[in-house]
């Protein structure tokens, strides 16, 4: 989950990784370092917290070089601490590391390097095992000595590391973690995502797993386990850097609430040809290779599970097939039922989860095809998919998902749409009014959004609590499962939810007078259900809010508060309904005074498992 970036160039280093460890930051924030190549001498400043607190101790002028590596922490070995923060070093402090990932076998490496070398480690951290076995390796050859050190390490990782033996040299090797080269001119680039880029490059080479990358201000060489070298196409950012700055909004989280409307209609142009026709742009699911899927497995981890979960229910009732969701984490260890005749779908914000990486290779193992829905142009995900439904949010950078949720739902929809009609299992005129809906969205969301105020008024009521149950049935549950993440990520709340209809089995015993209940109920097929859910709740003396769509007179009459979405189809709702729910957890979060982007122990893309 940590980020690395490193420069070699002409330029002050310091300087360029300093702005790259900002743009990186949501990969996590437990301290940041950097160490720089000083007239042949390895310098590193590190601090705990975020990187405002480094800059704070490197402001001197005699901390300049035109090469160096730095690194942004998400905690894994070892607490968050000075001497636990990244870069490490060596024991001579010729050799410098930062490193995002887990060594397996670190206490095994650690204990041979005391043993047999006489290695006196400073800090926890299986990081520093790296720099002490590359130390040992060094004679000159600074890439010699990073192929022999990984050919003891065991676990997925990224490092970077650069040596005063070597001094003009970066040396970088990815082994299941993400990892770019930026292509600048008389100057290169290293970094985790390509967000820490964009200021400075448009080209970028995508690292490979099990490649190394030799970087000097010049060239960038890549070479794969065999010290073979590669050559590689260049990859061509079209991100714009300012989709990645605040624009006047407090936090990224806000303005990329307000960004959905944009990244929904954009996602439908993306794949909604002249006709109205779906167009999958090279993804092939004929009548044929539908007809021989027996089963569809949707996998992933945390807002994503929840977009799978939207995306079972609508490819069961558009395409007819049956659908498991799982939990990537766990899907390789129950020995999953998976064979040619499997569609297996993967849904990955990043594209650089582990586990969901993890996954997508079991399942290729087992033969399955494999289809990804992604954010992030050429990802891991992506790359070793068979086919890719990339959703068309743009950068987001809050740790929090919002807007890659809606997307990913609209992706959901539409294959599950295309699905249907290929095999003939809705007709013509359900699709014509499904798709109306969807294209109606856009519009519909910026309605929304107008009630930010009402919503934080709301917040103002009831961000004292400390414990909050979302409830909702069928598609409601799903948001409410979002809805509820939402809430206890960025203000760390308590929050809880379930199927309304379990409630009576065990836990309305917890429902007391006064305890908060967001309760979902914008499905009119079950909208009485949900009525008496209230009802049994409010009969116990909970403070309820519903959501509901326009004109839902009841609900008012049962809640102490209401959020009204657009009217629309049930089977839309989803992607309105989420969007209150995450207006809300941010007001509340605000209140609360939280970190809202960058919330404690998370980060933006797990790469660890």
């Amino acid at each position: 989950m940590c980020g690395i970036v490193g420069y070699v160039g002409a330029d002050n280093a310091k300087e360029v990784i300093i702005d790259g460890l900002k743009r990186l930051e949501y990969r996590g924030y437990d301290s940041a370092g950097i160490a720089l190549n000083i007239n042949n001498h390895i310098e590193i400043r590190k601090h705990v917290g975020e990187i405002k607190n480094l800059e704070k101790i490197i402001g001197d002028s005699s901390f300049e070089s035109n090469i160096g590596i730095g690194h942004t922490r998400w905690a894994t070995h070892g607490a968050p601490s000075d001497i636990n923060a990244h870069p490490h070093a060596n024991m001579d402090n010729t050799v410098a590391v930062v490193h995002n990932g887990i060594i397996e076998n670190f206490v095994e490496l650690r204990e041979m390097l005391e043993t047999e070398h006489g290695i006196v480690f400073r800090s926890e951290t299986d990081t520093e095992v790296i720099a002490q076995l590359i130390g040992i390796y060094n004679e000159g050859d600074l890439v010699d000595a990073v192929y022999k050190a990984v050919g003891k390490m065991r676990g997925a990782y990224a490092i970077g590391v650069i040596s005063s033996k070597d001094p003009d040299k970066i040396v970088a090797v990815r082994k299941d973690a993400p990892l770019v080269a930026g292509i600048g001119k008389g100057c290169n680039f290293i970094a985790s995502d390509i967000p820490a880029l964009l200021k400075y490059v448009r080209e970028v080479y995508l690292i490979e797993n099990g490649e190394t990358v030799v970087l000097d201000k010049d060239s960038i060489k890549i070479y794969d386990e065999n010290r073979n070298e590669v050559k590689r196409d260049v990859f061509h950012v079209t991100w714009d850097s300012d989709a990645a700055e605040k624009e006047g909004f407090e936090h990224f989280m806000l303005k990329e609430i307000y960004e959905q409307p944009k990244g929904v209609s954009e996602t439908l142009n993306r794949r909604i040809d002249e006709n109205g026709r779906i167009k999958l742009d090279g993804i092939s699911l004929t009548r044929e290779d539908l007809d021989d899927i027996s089963k569809v497995y949707i996998v992933a981890c945390g807002t994503a599970y929840h977009a799978g979960l939207i995306g079972k229910a609508v490819i069961e009732k558009f395409a007819r097939i049956s659908v498991e969701v799982d939990v990537a984490s766990e899907f390789r260890y129950r020995d999953p039922l998976i064979d040619e005749h499997t569609l297996f779908i993967a849904i990955s914000q990043s594209g650089e989860t582990l586990d969901t990486l993890a996954a997508l290779r079991e399942a290729k193992r087992k033969g399955a095809r494999v289809l990804s829905v992604v954010n992030v142009v050429g990802s891991s995900v992506a790359r070793e998919s068979d086919d890719v439904f990339y959703t068309w949010a743009g950068p987001e950078i809050a740790v929090a998902s919002t807007k890659a949720y809606t997307t990913q739902l609209l992706c959901m929809y539409l294959l599950a749409l295309h699905m249907g009609q290929v095999r003939g299992t809705i007709d013509d005129a359900y699709f014509e009014t499904v798709m109306n809906q969807l294209k109606a969205l856009p519009e519909k969301l910026e309605r929304v959004l107008e009630q930010e105020e009402h919503i934080a008024q709301i917040a103002e009521k009831i961000y004292r609590n400390n414990n909050v149950f979302f409830i909702g049935r069928g598609m409601d549950a799903s948001i409410a499962y979002e809805g509820s993440l939402k809430l206890k990520e960025i203000s760390y709340i308590n929050s809880f939810a379930m199927a309304a209809g379990e409630l009576k089995h065990g836990t309305i015993a917890l429902i007391e007078p006064g305890t908060l209940v967001i309760a979902l109920a914008a499905q009119e097929k079950l909208y009485e259900k949900m009525l008496s859910n209230i009802q049994e709740i409010k009969a116990r003396g909970a403070l309820v809010i519903g959501v509901a769509k326009d004109n839902s007179d009841a609900i008012e009459k049962q809640s102490d508060m209401t959020i009204y979405i657009p009217d629309c189809i049930d089977e839309v709702s989803p992607v309105l309904e989420i969007v209150p729910l995450q207006i809300l957890a941010y007001h509340i979060a605000r209140l609360r005074g939280c970190n809202i982007d960058k919330p404690k122990n998370l980060a933006k893309s797990v790469t660890v498992e």
